[in-house]
Protein backbone atom coordinates (compact mmCIF):
# COMPACT_ATOMS: atom_id res chain seq x y z
CA UNK A 1 0.00 0.00 0.00
CA UNK A 2 0.94 3.75 -0.97
CA UNK A 3 0.72 5.47 1.95
CA UNK A 4 0.20 9.52 1.66
CA UNK A 5 2.27 9.95 4.09
CA UNK A 6 5.16 8.17 2.03
CA UNK A 7 8.24 9.77 0.76
CA UNK A 8 8.40 10.14 -3.51
CA UNK A 9 11.37 10.08 -5.17
CA UNK A 10 11.79 11.43 -8.97
CA UNK A 11 15.45 11.29 -10.14
CA UNK A 12 17.43 13.70 -7.65
CA UNK A 13 14.93 14.90 -5.85
CA UNK A 14 12.37 13.27 -2.78
CA UNK A 15 9.04 14.63 -1.83
CA UNK A 16 8.51 14.36 2.04
CA UNK A 17 4.68 13.13 1.05
CA UNK A 18 2.43 12.54 -1.31
CA UNK A 19 0.76 15.59 -1.38
CA UNK A 20 1.27 18.54 -3.44
CA UNK A 21 0.12 21.92 -3.86
CA UNK A 22 -1.55 22.97 -7.73
CA UNK A 23 -0.79 25.64 -9.23
CA UNK A 24 -3.15 28.74 -8.92
CA UNK A 25 -3.06 32.04 -10.49
CA UNK A 26 -3.49 34.76 -8.15
CA UNK A 27 -3.33 37.69 -10.81
CA UNK A 28 -1.44 39.93 -8.25
CA UNK A 29 1.59 40.84 -10.21
CA UNK A 30 2.06 44.71 -10.88
CA UNK A 31 2.60 44.03 -14.66
CA UNK A 32 5.95 43.03 -14.65
CA UNK A 33 5.47 39.64 -13.87
CA UNK A 34 7.43 39.44 -10.75
CA UNK A 35 6.58 37.68 -7.43
CA UNK A 36 5.06 39.80 -4.82
CA UNK A 37 4.51 39.48 -1.25
CA UNK A 38 0.90 38.47 -1.94
CA UNK A 39 3.24 35.37 -3.20
CA UNK A 40 5.37 34.61 -0.33
CA UNK A 41 2.99 34.71 1.99
CA UNK A 42 0.68 32.62 -0.21
CA UNK A 43 3.04 29.80 -1.16
CA UNK A 44 4.83 29.76 2.18
CA UNK A 45 1.96 29.15 4.05
CA UNK A 46 1.04 26.40 2.30
CA UNK A 47 4.71 24.82 2.64
CA UNK A 48 4.06 25.38 6.25
CA UNK A 49 0.74 23.23 6.25
CA UNK A 50 3.01 20.25 5.32
CA UNK A 51 2.49 19.98 1.46
CA UNK A 52 5.34 17.69 0.45
CA UNK A 53 5.75 20.47 -2.86
CA UNK A 54 4.45 24.01 -3.40
CA UNK A 55 3.82 24.50 -7.01
CA UNK A 56 3.99 28.56 -8.03
CA UNK A 57 1.42 29.58 -10.06
CA UNK A 58 1.58 29.16 -14.22
CA UNK A 59 4.49 31.71 -15.02
CA UNK A 60 4.34 33.20 -18.49
CA UNK A 61 8.19 32.61 -20.01
CA UNK A 62 6.88 35.19 -22.53
CA UNK A 63 5.41 38.48 -21.83
CA UNK A 64 2.42 37.59 -24.55
CA UNK A 65 2.49 34.12 -22.96
CA UNK A 66 0.54 35.47 -19.63
CA UNK A 67 -2.83 35.32 -19.07
CA UNK A 68 -3.68 38.33 -17.70
CA UNK A 69 -1.21 41.46 -17.19
CA UNK A 70 -0.64 40.71 -13.50
CA UNK A 71 0.11 37.19 -13.90
CA UNK A 72 3.87 35.72 -12.79
CA UNK A 73 6.54 35.80 -15.22
CA UNK A 74 9.87 34.14 -15.54
CA UNK A 75 11.17 34.99 -19.48
CA UNK A 76 13.72 37.35 -18.06
CA UNK A 77 16.37 37.92 -15.47
CA UNK A 78 15.18 40.90 -13.55
CA UNK A 79 12.16 38.82 -12.08
CA UNK A 80 14.65 36.23 -11.07
CA UNK A 81 15.45 37.86 -7.14
CA UNK A 82 11.92 37.32 -6.07
CA UNK A 83 11.35 33.67 -7.40
CA UNK A 84 15.18 33.12 -5.67
CA UNK A 85 13.13 34.30 -2.85
CA UNK A 86 9.83 32.25 -2.84
CA UNK A 87 11.87 28.97 -3.09
CA UNK A 88 14.46 29.23 -0.92
CA UNK A 89 11.32 29.92 1.42
CA UNK A 90 9.54 27.14 0.22
CA UNK A 91 12.50 25.10 1.30
CA UNK A 92 13.04 26.02 4.50
CA UNK A 93 9.52 24.91 5.43
CA UNK A 94 10.11 21.66 4.60
CA UNK A 95 9.00 21.40 1.04
CA UNK A 96 9.86 20.91 -2.77
CA UNK A 97 9.76 24.32 -4.27
CA UNK A 98 8.18 23.65 -7.77
CA UNK A 99 7.48 25.78 -10.84
CA UNK A 100 4.70 25.76 -13.54
CA UNK A 101 5.96 27.04 -17.01
CA UNK A 102 3.22 28.42 -19.35
CA UNK A 103 2.42 30.04 -22.17
CA UNK A 104 -1.78 30.93 -22.45
CA UNK A 105 -1.69 31.15 -26.40
CA UNK A 106 -5.22 32.15 -27.66
CA UNK A 107 -6.29 32.31 -24.06
CA UNK A 108 -3.87 35.45 -22.65
CA UNK A 109 -4.65 39.20 -22.51
CA UNK A 110 -7.89 38.91 -20.37
CA UNK A 111 -8.32 40.72 -16.80
CA UNK A 112 -8.46 38.92 -13.85
CA UNK A 113 -11.81 36.60 -13.74
CA UNK A 114 -13.41 38.76 -11.13
CA UNK A 115 -13.23 41.58 -13.58
CA UNK A 116 -13.86 39.56 -16.53
CA UNK A 117 -13.19 40.41 -20.40
CA UNK A 118 -10.24 41.44 -22.47
CA UNK A 119 -7.19 43.46 -20.80
CA UNK A 120 -8.03 47.33 -21.63
CA UNK A 121 -6.02 48.19 -24.87
CA UNK A 122 -3.37 50.26 -22.82
CA UNK A 123 -2.24 47.09 -20.92
CA UNK A 124 -3.38 44.17 -23.02
CA UNK A 125 -1.81 42.43 -26.59
CA UNK A 126 -2.54 40.68 -29.35
CA UNK A 127 -2.92 36.65 -28.42
CA UNK A 128 -1.12 34.04 -31.23
CA UNK A 129 -2.39 30.49 -31.15
CA UNK A 130 -1.19 27.83 -33.67
CA UNK A 131 -4.06 28.76 -35.51
CA UNK A 132 -6.41 32.01 -36.07
CA UNK A 133 -9.21 30.31 -34.31
CA UNK A 134 -10.96 32.27 -30.93
CA UNK A 135 -11.78 30.67 -27.91
CA UNK A 136 -15.59 31.23 -26.99
CA UNK A 137 -15.49 35.35 -27.40
CA UNK A 138 -12.23 36.06 -26.72
CA UNK A 139 -9.97 38.23 -29.00
CA UNK A 140 -9.12 36.18 -32.06
CA UNK A 141 -5.35 35.24 -32.20
CA UNK A 142 -3.09 35.41 -34.43
CA UNK A 143 -1.58 32.40 -36.38
CA UNK A 144 2.36 31.52 -35.41
CA UNK A 145 4.88 31.41 -37.84
CA UNK A 146 6.98 28.51 -37.99
CA UNK A 147 9.68 31.31 -36.57
CA UNK A 148 7.79 32.06 -33.65
CA UNK A 149 7.04 28.19 -32.92
CA UNK A 150 10.47 27.84 -32.23
CA UNK A 151 10.83 30.83 -30.79
CA UNK A 152 9.01 29.88 -28.25
CA UNK A 153 10.16 26.31 -27.49
CA UNK A 154 13.47 28.14 -26.86
CA UNK A 155 11.64 30.43 -24.24
CA UNK A 156 10.45 27.59 -22.41
CA UNK A 157 13.70 25.96 -22.11
CA UNK A 158 15.56 29.61 -21.20
CA UNK A 159 12.79 29.90 -18.66
CA UNK A 160 13.57 26.48 -17.15
CA UNK A 161 17.09 27.67 -16.79
CA UNK A 162 16.43 30.44 -15.14
CA UNK A 163 13.83 28.53 -12.34
CA UNK A 164 16.61 26.46 -12.00
CA UNK A 165 18.58 28.83 -10.85
CA UNK A 166 16.37 30.59 -8.65
CA UNK A 167 16.11 27.43 -6.64
CA UNK A 168 13.24 25.07 -7.79
CA UNK A 169 13.32 21.93 -7.38
CA UNK A 170 10.78 20.18 -9.79
CA UNK A 171 9.83 21.73 -13.29
CA UNK A 172 5.97 21.55 -14.69
CA UNK A 173 5.06 22.21 -18.13
CA UNK A 174 1.64 23.38 -18.76
CA UNK A 175 0.27 21.36 -21.79
CA UNK A 176 -3.01 21.69 -20.10
CA UNK A 177 -6.45 23.57 -19.80
CA UNK A 178 -6.99 25.18 -23.30
CA UNK A 179 -3.57 27.42 -23.22
CA UNK A 180 -0.97 27.01 -26.00
CA UNK A 181 0.96 23.77 -26.01
CA UNK A 182 -2.97 22.52 -25.76
CA UNK A 183 -4.15 24.10 -28.61
CA UNK A 184 -1.81 22.99 -30.82
CA UNK A 185 -2.35 19.27 -29.59
CA UNK A 186 -6.09 19.29 -30.04
CA UNK A 187 -7.92 19.36 -33.49
CA UNK A 188 -10.61 21.62 -31.93
CA UNK A 189 -7.61 24.84 -31.86
CA UNK A 190 -5.30 23.39 -34.26
CA UNK A 191 -6.07 24.22 -37.80
CA UNK A 192 -2.27 23.91 -39.06
CA UNK A 193 -1.61 21.61 -42.58
CA UNK A 194 1.67 22.16 -42.15
CA UNK A 195 4.28 20.12 -39.75
CA UNK A 196 3.13 21.52 -36.71
CA UNK A 197 -0.93 20.28 -37.33
CA UNK A 198 -2.89 17.70 -38.94
CA UNK A 199 -2.09 13.85 -37.59
CA UNK A 200 -1.04 13.05 -33.88
CA UNK A 201 2.89 13.80 -34.73
CA UNK A 202 2.18 17.20 -35.86
CA UNK A 203 -0.23 18.10 -33.66
CA UNK A 204 2.23 16.25 -30.26
CA UNK A 205 5.06 18.00 -32.13
CA UNK A 206 5.35 21.44 -30.10
CA UNK A 207 4.53 19.44 -26.82
CA UNK A 208 7.37 17.03 -27.62
CA UNK A 209 10.08 19.55 -28.60
CA UNK A 210 8.97 21.89 -26.32
CA UNK A 211 9.50 19.11 -23.41
CA UNK A 212 13.04 17.85 -25.71
CA UNK A 213 14.23 21.32 -25.76
CA UNK A 214 13.69 22.19 -21.81
CA UNK A 215 14.82 18.57 -20.59
CA UNK A 216 18.18 19.75 -22.25
CA UNK A 217 18.16 23.23 -20.53
CA UNK A 218 18.03 21.42 -16.35
CA UNK A 219 20.45 19.33 -14.50
CA UNK A 220 19.43 15.43 -14.84
CA UNK A 221 18.76 15.71 -11.22
CA UNK A 222 15.65 18.13 -11.94
CA UNK A 223 12.53 16.00 -12.19
CA UNK A 224 10.47 17.10 -15.27
CA UNK A 225 6.83 16.80 -15.13
CA UNK A 226 4.02 17.70 -17.71
CA UNK A 227 0.22 18.76 -17.08
CA UNK A 228 -2.02 17.52 -19.58
CA UNK A 229 -5.96 17.63 -20.46
CA UNK A 230 -6.52 13.97 -20.68
CA UNK A 231 -9.63 14.97 -22.19
CA UNK A 232 -11.42 18.06 -24.31
CA UNK A 233 -14.91 16.76 -23.13
CA UNK A 234 -16.18 17.64 -26.41
CA UNK A 235 -16.81 15.21 -29.36
CA UNK A 236 -13.54 15.35 -32.06
CA UNK A 237 -11.52 16.64 -29.46
CA UNK A 238 -8.10 15.51 -27.87
CA UNK A 239 -9.23 12.18 -26.38
CA UNK A 240 -7.79 9.78 -23.45
CA UNK A 241 -6.09 7.51 -25.71
CA UNK A 242 -4.11 10.29 -27.49
CA UNK A 243 -3.20 11.24 -24.04
CA UNK A 244 -1.57 8.06 -23.29
CA UNK A 245 -0.04 8.10 -26.75
CA UNK A 246 1.63 11.57 -25.65
CA UNK A 247 2.60 9.92 -22.24
CA UNK A 248 4.15 7.17 -23.68
CA UNK A 249 6.63 9.26 -26.58
CA UNK A 250 7.42 12.54 -23.00
CA UNK A 251 8.75 9.38 -20.67
CA UNK A 252 11.07 8.22 -23.28
CA UNK A 253 12.03 12.32 -23.85
CA UNK A 254 13.00 12.02 -20.08
CA UNK A 255 9.73 13.66 -17.99
CA UNK A 256 9.25 11.79 -15.05
CA UNK A 257 5.91 12.77 -13.91
CA UNK A 258 2.22 13.46 -15.65
CA UNK A 259 -0.02 15.40 -14.42
CA UNK A 260 -3.52 14.96 -15.33
CA UNK A 261 -6.15 16.94 -15.59
CA UNK A 262 -8.69 17.76 -18.35
CA UNK A 263 -11.18 20.11 -20.14
CA UNK A 264 -10.50 24.19 -20.59
CA UNK A 265 -10.07 24.02 -24.79
CA UNK A 266 -13.90 25.00 -25.82
CA UNK A 267 -16.82 26.30 -24.51
CA UNK A 268 -19.21 23.05 -25.48
CA UNK A 269 -17.26 20.76 -23.01
CA UNK A 270 -19.70 19.08 -21.08
CA UNK A 271 -17.26 17.68 -18.02
CA UNK A 272 -19.07 14.93 -15.73
CA UNK A 273 -17.94 16.44 -12.49
CA UNK A 274 -17.77 14.72 -9.66
CA UNK A 275 -16.08 13.84 -6.48
CA UNK A 276 -12.32 12.58 -8.06
CA UNK A 277 -13.42 13.11 -11.74
CA UNK A 278 -10.17 13.28 -12.92
CA UNK A 279 -8.53 10.59 -11.49
CA UNK A 280 -9.97 7.72 -14.19
CA UNK A 281 -7.48 10.09 -16.63
CA UNK A 282 -4.59 9.65 -14.45
CA UNK A 283 -5.23 5.61 -14.19
CA UNK A 284 -5.17 5.48 -17.98
CA UNK A 285 -1.99 7.42 -18.43
CA UNK A 286 -0.47 5.72 -14.87
CA UNK A 287 -1.47 2.47 -16.48
CA UNK A 288 -1.22 3.12 -20.31
CA UNK A 289 2.01 4.79 -20.31
CA UNK A 290 3.94 3.56 -16.92
CA UNK A 291 4.39 6.36 -15.90
CA UNK A 292 4.33 8.22 -12.70
CA UNK A 293 1.37 10.44 -12.05
CA UNK A 294 -0.67 13.33 -9.79
CA UNK A 295 -4.01 13.21 -9.59
CA UNK A 296 -6.44 16.27 -9.28
CA UNK A 297 -9.82 17.40 -9.28
CA UNK A 298 -12.21 17.44 -6.66
CA UNK A 299 -9.93 15.12 -4.15
CA UNK A 300 -11.04 16.79 -0.77
CA UNK A 301 -11.16 14.27 2.06
CA UNK A 302 -8.00 12.64 3.41
CA UNK A 303 -9.53 9.12 2.90
CA UNK A 304 -10.41 9.65 -0.46
CA UNK A 305 -6.64 10.49 -1.55
CA UNK A 306 -5.75 7.53 0.31
CA UNK A 307 -7.82 5.64 -1.36
CA UNK A 308 -6.75 7.01 -4.82
CA UNK A 309 -2.95 5.68 -3.91
CA UNK A 310 -3.99 2.49 -2.51
CA UNK A 311 -5.74 1.27 -5.59
CA UNK A 312 -2.93 2.54 -7.69
CA UNK A 313 -4.95 5.06 -9.77
CA UNK A 314 -1.78 7.73 -8.84
CA UNK A 315 1.48 8.45 -7.04
CA UNK A 316 0.72 11.90 -5.59
CA UNK A 317 -2.19 13.95 -5.05
CA UNK A 318 -2.35 17.50 -6.06
CA UNK A 319 -4.47 20.37 -4.46
CA UNK A 320 -5.78 23.25 -4.90
CA UNK A 321 -9.49 24.75 -3.84
CA UNK A 322 -9.00 22.33 -1.10
CA UNK A 323 -6.08 23.91 0.68
CA UNK A 324 -7.22 27.40 -0.21
CA UNK A 325 -9.87 26.70 2.35
CA UNK A 326 -7.56 25.25 4.56
CA UNK A 327 -3.60 26.00 4.13
CA UNK A 328 -3.13 23.10 7.20
CA UNK A 329 -5.23 20.36 5.26
CA UNK A 330 -2.10 18.05 4.90
CA UNK A 331 -1.58 18.28 9.00
CA UNK A 332 -5.34 17.48 9.47
CA UNK A 333 -4.95 14.46 6.88
CA UNK A 334 -2.51 13.40 8.74
CA UNK A 335 -3.85 13.49 12.25
CA UNK A 336 -7.37 12.15 10.63
CA UNK A 337 -5.71 8.88 9.09
CA UNK A 338 -3.64 8.75 12.57
CA UNK A 339 -0.20 9.76 11.09
CA UNK A 340 0.43 11.63 14.09
CA UNK A 341 4.29 10.45 14.09
CA UNK A 342 4.77 12.38 9.85
CA UNK A 343 2.99 14.87 10.92
CA UNK A 344 6.34 17.01 10.56
CA UNK A 345 4.87 19.62 12.34
CA UNK A 346 7.25 22.78 13.11
CA UNK A 347 8.47 22.56 16.61
CA UNK A 348 7.07 26.36 16.78
CA UNK A 349 3.53 24.98 16.71
CA UNK A 350 3.88 21.90 17.97
CA UNK A 351 1.30 23.13 21.06
CA UNK A 352 -1.26 23.39 18.64
CA UNK A 353 -1.33 19.71 17.31
CA UNK A 354 0.55 17.15 19.83
CA UNK A 355 -3.19 16.19 20.61
CA UNK A 356 -4.86 16.40 17.63
CA UNK A 357 -4.59 12.77 16.65
CA UNK A 358 -5.99 11.58 20.18
CA UNK A 359 -8.87 13.90 19.56
CA UNK A 360 -9.38 12.70 16.23
CA UNK A 361 -9.86 9.19 17.89
CA UNK A 362 -12.45 10.44 19.99
CA UNK A 363 -16.12 10.19 17.86
CA UNK A 364 -17.50 12.87 20.18
CA UNK A 365 -14.76 15.43 19.67
CA UNK A 366 -14.33 14.21 16.21
CA UNK A 367 -17.98 15.38 15.51
CA UNK A 368 -17.50 18.42 17.29
CA UNK A 369 -14.47 19.53 15.15
CA UNK A 370 -15.98 18.73 12.43
CA UNK A 371 -19.06 21.00 12.88
CA UNK A 372 -16.09 24.09 13.51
Amino acid sequence: MTDLFEPLALRGVTFKNRIGVSPMCMYCCAGDGKPTEWHLQHLLSRAVGGAGMVMTEAAAVTAEGRISPDDLGIWEEAQLPGHARLASGIAAMGAVPAIQLAHAGRKASRNAPWEGGPAPVARGWQPVGPSAEAFDDYVTPRAMTEAEILATIEAFALAARRSVEAGYRFIELHAAHGYLAHQFLSPLSNRRNDAWGGDFDGRARFVLEMTRATRAAIPDEIPLCVRVSHTDWVEGGWTTEETVELSCRLKALGVDMIDVSSGGLHPAQKIALGPGYQVPGAQAVKAGAGIAVAAVGMITEPEQAQAILTEGKADMILLARAVLRDPYWPLHAAAKLGRTEKLGVPPQYERGWMTLGKMHKDPAIAEAMAAL
